[in-house]
């Protein structure tokens, strides 16, 4: 499972092909993500916003942008963590994310990055 520490926090990811999803074209493969997000730091502090990075072998690469995840923007106390579940639809059989989520400090209201570990889009039978 793919693993980031950055800034006091721990980003953790795990990803899940749904081969049985319907597509429009010209998206053929389907992968939920679940991240779960904890506080590992000693302050409190909000997550505004994030940006994707996903790469697939038949095109260029697309980015994602926007305020918070799942349209939430959790407060994470220490020792608290978040996790939620997304979804990406690409078109080969083998792409990648990455990323980072921007947050808020809460104690002194400075935002700063976390970076996502990069994770694999791969389908089951490109593992054979």
């Amino acid at each position: 499972m793919p693993q980031s520490i950055e800034n006091g926090f721990q980003i953790d990811v795990k990803v899940t092909h749904l081969p049985d999803y319907e597509l429009q074209a010209p998206y053929k493969h389907f992968f939920s993500y679940q991240i779960t997000i904890k506080n590992i730091g000693n302050q409190p502090a909000q997550l505004v916003s994030r940006f994707w990075k996903i790469l697939d072998g038949s095109h260029a690469p697309e980015y994602v942008n926007g305020l918070g995840v799942v349209g939430q923007q959790p407060i994470l106390e220490p020792g608290e963590s978040f996790t939620y579940t997304s979804a990406c639809p690409i078109i080969s059989a083998i792409g990648q994310m990455s990323g980072y989520y921007t947050f808020l400090n809460l104690m002194d209201q400075t935002t700063f990055k976390v970076q996502t570990p990069a994770f694999e889009l791969v389908t089951n039978y490109s593992l054979n």
